[in-house]
């Protein structure tokens, strides 16, 4: 009696540690970060760069479609740089203390990337950095209009007269 009661005991040990052992040896894909859009992330101080893809047509005006996140306590003025046909251009965009800042959507100011080469279907490289802050040099996928979400986003060409 007292055998198979052992047996049981150490059984049920045995089931127990089997099933529960797993997270041992594997790690938790829960606590991996990822960008569960199409852009794609990255931070900068106090500043998190939160889903940012470009859109572009023709690959030579793009529309850089992003939103930036300021957990501190004071405004930050983001520079945003990035290398078109005549060289590195730098525009300076202000996000304010404790907000959510979009940019590149409906009723929010535009940061317009004029004079590039990047194609859709390519990843376009955009430097955003603020004060003494290390930047961060993320790699943005070029979309088009195809998808519909987009497709009032993406910029026109100015009519010649």
């Amino acid at each position: 009696m007292r055998a198979r009661v052992l047996v049981s005991v150490v059984l049920a040990a045995g089931v127990l540690l089997g099933t529960s052992g797993c997270n041992l040896l594997a790690p938790q894909s829960t606590t991996k970060h990822y960008d569960a859009s199409d852009g794609v992330s990255g931070n900068v101080g106090d500043l998190a760069i939160r889903n940012a893809i470009v859109l572009s047509e023709d690959g030579t005006a793009g529309n850089l479609i992003v939103t930036v996140v300021n957990a501190g306590d004071s405004a930050h003025s983001l520079n945003v740089q990035f290398t078109g046909n005549a060289g590195k251009v730098t525009q300076k965009v202000t996000v304010k203390a404790g907000s959510t800042t979009s940019f590149g959507t409906k009723n929010t100011p535009v940061i317009a990337l004029d004079a590039i080469t990047a194609q859709p279907g390519s990843l376009f490289p955009v430097f955003f950095q603020y004060g003494n802050e290390t930047g961060v040099e993320l790699l943005v996928p070029v979309l088009n209009g195809t998808l519909g979400q987009y497709s009032t986003l993406v910029p026109t060409a100015t009519p010649t007269p």
